[in-house]
């Protein structure tokens, strides 16, 4: 296995024990490298840049890549310390929903969001005296062929807590605020499976539909194209030949119906 992936997966592991309080085990396994903490049901698998396809365990797991851990190093640390461990938990009964602007919601996704940040057309904030503390972001409506014509399908493209902040009823307050707006028949969103493989979505009044199937991404330095076929990755070859694919775990797709 390569020293730098090494040295960057120890690296990783020790922040981790320091910010958990506790400590970890690194163990190599069939190409990647499994992070076990001691007070946790939850492993950890750490994959470099030649391993594509994901471990398959039943065991509640998170998958990350080596170029997301060079990205996103802090980033991801303070995800999974904010799974068990809160700085500070937050009540959305005392925070105020308010339209945020696209500079404000891209700025707030860049700093506390692993995934793209995508702009939607409609975005909500959550402030706490005067900071913002959570924002969700959701997709323009989309006419159903099988419902009656006043129905409309929006998508919650992403939701996102401040670093180190547990909103409590948080997505809740901000679901309940788009619907007053706008009454959507139903909220889609997908969640991701390399993160968890059951939604806490469920919980308020979310339903799974299905499991998508996994993405495939074209890698080239810490940037990461999706393909779909064949042709699309042969393009993706001949423009960017030093890249590498990689394949996710797929989501999870969920059905809020409101109608």
């Amino acid at each position: 296995m390569d020293p730098s992936f090494l040295n960057l997966a120890t690296q990783f592991k020790l922040r981790l024990e320091q910010a958990l309080e506790t400590s970890l085990k690194l163990q190599e396994l069939d190409g990647f490298l499994q992070i076990t903490p001691t007070e946790s049901t939850t492993l950890i698998f750490l994959y470099p840049h030649n391993k594509s396809v994901r471990h398959q365990t039943s065991t509640p797991c998170i998958h990350i890549d080596e170029d997301q851990l060079v990205a996103k190093f802090d980033l991801i640390v303070r995800r999974i310390v904010s799974k068990t461990k809160n700085d500070r938990r937050v009540y959305a009964r005392n925070t105020v929903v308010v339209r945020i602007d696209k500079k404000t919601s891209l700025q707030f996704l860049v700093e506390h969001h692993l995934q793209t940040a995508l702009p939607g057309k409609y975005r909500y904030g959550l402030y706490e005296q005067g900071e913002l503390v959570a924002v969700a972001i959701f997709s323009g409506g989309r006419r159903m062929l099988d419902r009656e014509e006043n129905y409309r399908s929006f998508e919650l493209l992403r939701f996102c807590n401040k670093s180190g902040f547990n909103v409590i009823g948080g997505l809740s307050k901000l679901i309940k605020a788009f619907r007053l707006d706008f009454s959507p028949g139903d909220i889609m969103t997908f969640t991701d499976r390399d993160w968890s493989q059951h939604s806490s979505l469920e919980k308020i009044g979310f339903v799974a539909k299905e499991i998508t199937a996994p993405i495939n991404f074209w890698i080239v330095g810490t940037t990461r194209y999706a393909y779909r076929n064949t042709a699309e990755l042969n393009t993706l070859r001949e423009q960017f030949p030093t890249g590498f694919p990689k394949e996710n775990m797929g989501s999870i797709k969920m059905i809020l119906y409101i109608k």
